[in-house]
């Protein structure tokens, strides 16, 4: 993007935080639609690992996502790796057992695993982002 005027880069830079935005928006509605439109609220029981998902990468990793791609020795990059796979297998699990458990229904579980694939969409989105020259701040 080094050929292309500073204007239209600067466009484009705001376009891909507001995909971002957006994203994580409809995250959010899809969550909540999964609770209200059934009148079930076990489902938001998710939300903890939603929260839980990037604190490994925040206190382990700080501003140097590159580690977490590669295959690094590190004993902090190994627990982060972990704790954040352990996340993503609880933001799974939770509703599953649930539905398995009939406390939710289907459609709720669509709904809540479709925010779940949303938002990792978002925060892979986010660490390529971080990883170009334009983005980063540190």
């Amino acid at each position: 993007m080094g050929d292309l005027p500073r204007h239209v880069a600067a466009c484009l830079h705001s376009g891909k935080l507001a995909m971002l935005a957006i994203l994580v928006s409809a995250g959010i509605v899809l969550q909540i639609l999964a609770c209200a439109l059934y009148n079930n609220w076990w489902p938001m029981l998710t939300m903890i690992m939603y929260v839980l998902l990037p604190m490994p990468l925040i206190f382990f990793l700080g501003s140097d996502t590159s580690s977490l791609l590669n295959s690094s020795e590190s004993g902090w990059v190994g627990a982060a790796k972990f704790l954040t796979g352990f996340s993503l297998v609880g933001s799974i699990a939770i509703p599953t057992i649930l539905k398995h458990a009939d406390v939710i229904g289907w459609g709720a579980w669509t709904m809540v695993l479709s925010s779940f694939f949303i938002f990792i969409s978002a925060i892979l989105c986010t660490i390529k982002m971080n990883n170009e020259d334009e983005y980063s701040s540190f």
